[in-house]
């Protein structure tokens, strides 16, 4: 059976743009090959974003956006809806109790209700997981 697990913006970024590699999103990625990873459905908008960003700053060019974004698309990552009263409900919640981003808090109660570990680069977003008891890998 394969593993799956919760992916963060942060690393799939990380990805993206050659100076921000490293050994922990080159895991993930590996991870990717015997698993499937969920994603909330925020995460296309704050990848999306991210990469536009970059390509304003001259970090990547459009191009190499547009082809990372191909490359996404082939891999086994699954993203799953969030309906209002859950995100104005639990996951507001969530972020009030942990001192979240609203945004954050839809990756972690993603973790906490599949059971997923969390995959991040984010450190507030590592404590908050590790204090609800979700693994982070």
């Amino acid at each position: 059976m394969k593993r799956g697990f919760v992916l963060d913006a942060s690393v799939t970024v990380a990805w993206a743009l050659a100076d921000e590699r490293d050994h922990y999103p080159e895991r993930i990625l590996d991870a990717l090959c015997e698993g499937e990873a969920v994603v909330p459905s925020i995460w296309p908008l704050e990848v999306a974003n991210a990469l536009l960003m970059a390509e304003r700053r001259k970090r990547l060019k459009r191009a190499e956006v547009e082809n990372f974004l191909s490359l996404l698309q082939e891999l086994p990552i699954r993203v799953e809806g969030d309906n209002p009263l859950r995100v104005w409900g639990e996951i507001l919640l969530l972020a009030r109790e942990e001192g979240l981003s609203v945004y954050d808090a839809a990756y972690l109660n993603l973790a906490l209700r599949s059971g997923l570990p969390l995959a991040t680069l984010d450190q507030a977003l590592r404590k908050a997981a590790r204090n609800c008891g979700v693994e982070v890998l």
